[in-house]
């Protein structure tokens, strides 16, 4: 692995970083609306125009819109993300309060769904009828069409409410997480499964697998000797780019089974306009995206010996 190439995987992460914030930036500044407003006008307050105007004054909401967006992202390149008007406190303690959970179902979602993805892939190709090879592979369509909050409510009302094995009224710390914990796994594991049940079947057309099985090799053999770590390694790009949509999926996920996690911080942060904590929330999720992609391009040439040569070239 080259330098040039390390470095220039870092500077396009750093790139998209920066057009992440400035356009949450712009968006969130177009929004209609004052969070300030919404929270100190209102008559119960008491508050007078004068000390309102203070209270702007304090959060620099009256500075021109460029000196806003340099005054925050010199901020935010100090790891201060500013004051949650709502809250009133830190945004970084919202965040902090509020990440530990949504990093945990996104972990444990993210490997289910891996476990899921795998199962699917290779019961499929171990299927002896045809007609039952069809049927797995169909799965993962099924498993995409599911809308993710209707999937919450339906595993809520069968396993909580009729089967009454998962509670869902003072369930204990790891007894919260196993209904949502499917909820996001299920919509992810699908386009992962897809596309390694297409690796498989392009990796057993290959030469090598051919002569593996003139060897007297076993397909279940060959399958998991010689086809599983070709047909993987094209399966952690699509793996990466799902992995940062795990936040998006959170909030959702974390709306039904009532979490809260980052995506309940969200919830709350849209409905009284607070863009600070909005914002670090968005560059937030950007960082996670670009970390674990870059994490990924960075893997490539590790894992395929024949990359390192060229890392440039596409997986």
């Amino acid at each position: 692995m080259t330098s040039r190439y390390l470095l220039g995987r870092v500077g396009q992460a750093l790139l998209v970083l920066w057009a992440a914030f400035t356009v949450s930036f712009v968006l969130l500044q177009a929004m209609p609306g004052d969070a300030i407003l919404i929270k100190f006008q209102n008559p119960d307050l008491g508050l007078t125009q004068q000390q309102i105007a203070d209270i702007r004054a304090s959060y620099a909401a009256d500075s021109p819109l460029w000196l806003q967006y340099v005054q925050s992202i010199g901020n935010f390149l100090t790891g201060s993300f500013g004051y949650s008007v709502q809250a009133g406190v830190p945004v970084s303690a919202s965040l902090a309060a509020h990440l530990p959970v949504t990093l945990k179902l996104a972990m444990l979602g993210f490997l289910l769904a891996l476990i899921f993805a795998v199962a699917i892939a290779f019961l499929s190709s171990l299927a002896p009828f045809a007609w039952l090879r069809s049927a797995i592979q169909s799965i993962p369509s099924l498993f995409i069409s599911v809308p993710t909050f209707w999937l919450g409510i339906m595993l809520i009302q069968i396993f909580s409410f009729r089967l009454k094995l998962v509670p869902v009224i003072n369930p204990d710390p790891w007894q919260e997480f196993i209904l949502p914990v499917i909820t996001l796994a299920v919509p992810i594991s699908a386009p992962l499964a897809q596309v390694l049940v297409r690796n498989i079947d392009e990796v057993l057309t290959r030469p090598f697998v051919a002569v593996a099985r003139a060897k007297g090799a076993t397909r279940n053999r060959v399958l998991w000797r010689h086809v599983a770590k070709n047909a993987l390694l094209p399966t952690l790009t699509i793996a990466g780019v799902l992995f940062g949509e795990l936040i998006a999926g959170a909030v959702v996920t974390e709306t039904v089974f009532g979490l809260n996690g980052i995506g309940g911080l969200t919830e709350r942060a849209v409905g009284s306009q607070d863009a600070a904590v909005l914002q670090a929330i968005v560059v937030l999720s950007a960082a996670a995206f670009v970390i674990i992609n870059l994490i990924v391009d960075l893997l490539f040439p590790i894992l395929d010996p024949r990359l390192r040569s060229n890392p440039g070239a596409p997986a």
